[in-house]
């Protein structure tokens, strides 16, 4: 899958995604990965803050671990919050284990054509160019709370 994913592929991905390693994640509450990573937890996903920086320190109640090999084994959904030219590394390792990985998703602004290739060939989904966060609010009805038009029909408020 690309960055042109329909929506109702984006709703099947959000609703497969139980425990997701967030790379790149910051402590800083204003910093966007934290607070993507603390949106996330907040919709039910365990998240796993994933910084070399910050290895060891509690964040959103779980221990950050230094890389993706440092992830427990039931990781479904890597999110990436590195540069472009970091993503090919980053999904080796990923693919290399996590066993159980189903999507790699990279952020708004981060884009890589080897990940998409290696996603293809796993059989995995691939998200890049976007933000589950901002996703999971316009396929979900919150960003209309904010008076957004997400271009979806619904009776909520």
């Amino acid at each position: 899958m690309s960055d042109d994913l329909s929506d109702d592929a984006l709703r099947k991905i959000h609703a497969s995604m139980k425990v997701v390693a967030v790379v790149g994640v910051s402590a800083n509450q204003v910093r966007p990965s934290y607070y993507v990573a603390r949106y996330l937890g907040l919709r039910g996903m365990r998240v796993i803050p994933v910084n070399p920086g910050l290895a060891g320190q509690k964040l959103l109640g779980e221990t950050v671990v230094a890389s993706l090999k440092d992830c427990p084994p039931e990781v479904d959904t890597v999110d990436v919050f590195r540069r472009s030219e970091h993503v090919p590394a980053i999904v080796d390792e990923a693919l290399a284990h996590l066993p159980n990985l189903r999507t790699i998703w990279l952020q708004i602004g981060v884009t890589s054509d080897y990940a998409q290739q290696a996603a293809a060939a796993r059989g995995l989904n691939f998200v890049q160019n976007r933000c589950p966060k901002i996703e999971y609010q316009r396929l979900f009805g919150e960003l209309r709370m904010g008076g957004f038009n997400t271009g979806v029909i619904s009776s909520k408020l």
